[in-house]
């Protein structure tokens, strides 16, 4: 290994992990401290305004010993400080942490990055007419959305209310067309037909493929359903209409 760079390995183990870790030499120590702390400091600032619900029920203590050991021990693969909270997501999925922490943590920093990544996605609706058919023609889906689907009622959880048992919850969060964030509480059967719809289906294909899929003893009985479930679904803004 070339000199610089066992530099920027030494220097690198030092910054994620400044009280085990020596610095290298030849650094100030003053210098150096200012250093990690700015860095750690920019990763806790981002993490701290996108996940503002987990911070709080934690307390403020067990919040920054979780941060210290994300910033220590996950190897983010992403040189953007805008994609953090979504490593730190990722961090709570598929970490092995030694704090103990609520069960439902995870998925309720998945819900809260969902918030964000919708806020901030970079996509404009598709060409659609929003008076189209949906029955009859291939629906054109919101792209500003992210599909939550959790073990555990996350929408609701909050510093008076934590959940005891699993309640599996199905949620759409997406950005309206007055670029508002909202998201729309919705069961099984209502994601499944928004996963056929997103693979270009008209609704009554979705509906058809839906009975099929469920075996329903009356297939027809679903077609009235589903006008109904995509009028509400394109009211609240999940929908687009069909596409053109």
């Amino acid at each position: 290994m070339l000199a610089f760079q066992k530099f920027q390995h030494q220097m690198a183990a030092h910054l994620r992990d400044p009280h085990h870790t020596r610095r290298p030499p030849g650094v100030p120590g003053r210098r150096m401290r200012v250093y990690s702390e700015l860095l750690f400091n920019n990763v806790c600032g981002f993490l701290d305004s996108c996940f503002p619900v987990s911070r709080q029920l934690l307390g403020e203590a067990r919040w920054r010993r979780l941060c210290r050991t994300f910033y220590r021990d996950w190897p983010s693969h992403t040189p953007w400080f805008r994609e953090i909270p979504r490593e730190f997501v990722r961090y709570l999925s598929e970490h092995h942490i030694a704090q103990p922490l609520p069960v439902w943590l995870a998925d309720l920093a998945r819900y809260e990055w969902a918030e964000l990544a919708v806020d901030v996605m970079d996509v404009a609706p598709p060409a659609h007419d929003p008076q189209g058919d949906m029955m009859l023609s291939s629906v054109c889906l919101n792209p500003a959305r992210v599909d939550v689907v959790s073990a555990w009622p996350v929408h609701r959880i909050g510093p008076d209310w934590q959940p005891r048992q699993a309640e599996p919850t199905f949620l759409v969060v997406f950005r309206n067309a007055q670029l508002d964030v909202q998201f729309a509480e919705i069961n099984a059967v209502t994601a499944h037909v928004l996963g056929l719809l997103d693979q270009g289906l008209s609704g009554q294909q979705a509906l058809a493929q839906l009975a099929t899929d469920m075996k329903h003893p009356d297939p027809q009985a679903l077609q009235g359903f589903g006008q109904e479930l995509l009028t509400s679904l394109h009211e609240q803004g999940v929908l687009l209409g069909t596409r053109t």
